[in-house]
């Protein structure tokens, strides 16, 4: 099974519909760069991430590179496209579009909560996707209307 490095976002929202395990049946191994660990400021999500022992904090070595990403995204994108890329990840966990479009410009594959679910669901590890899209909906995950149309599509839903 493959490896990830996870921005706050996807920890966040999974978190939020009680869904964290989640990363652990799809990947053997979830980094977490400390500067997205620390935008973990909710008490559910924190918990959660506390409780998860199988998340790792990864820390990135090229802080150059991670000063240079600053410029235009967060603390925690700028680690986790530098960390995902220092380690070599299978796939690199962001919700940010712009942020994604820039890892995806160095090679790195992304993918947001959204497709996680996609991919539970295809690998067998939940029966449907609806009630968990509409439950993030709820919790104030940001999604346009084509998006949740396209994703439910995409799941037979």
């Amino acid at each position: 099974m493959p490896k990830a490095v996870s921005d706050s976002g996807p920890i966040i929202a999974l978190a939020s519909i009680g869904q964290l395990e989640l990363l652990h049946q799809l990947f053997d191994e979830v980094l977490v760069p400390p500067a997205a660990r620390g935008e973990i400021l909710d008490e559910t999500s924190a918990a959660a991430l506390s409780a998860a022992g199988w998340v790792k904090i990864q820390p990135p070595q090229d802080n150059l590179a991670v000063l240079f990403l600053r410029n235009d995204f967060g603390a925690g994108e700028s680690e986790t496209i530098v960390v995902a890329k220092e380690i070599g990840a299978d796939w690199t966990l962001l919700d940010d579009l712009t942020a994604r479009r820039k890892a995806q410009t160095i090679g790195l594959s992304v993918i947001g909560t959204l497709g996680l679910l996609l991919m539970a669901k295809t690998s067998g590890y939940l029966p449907t996707i609806k009630p968990l899209v509409d439950d993030l909906k709820l919790n104030g995950f940001r999604m346009s209307a084509e998006l949740y149309t396209r994703v439910l599509q995409q799941a037979s839903e």
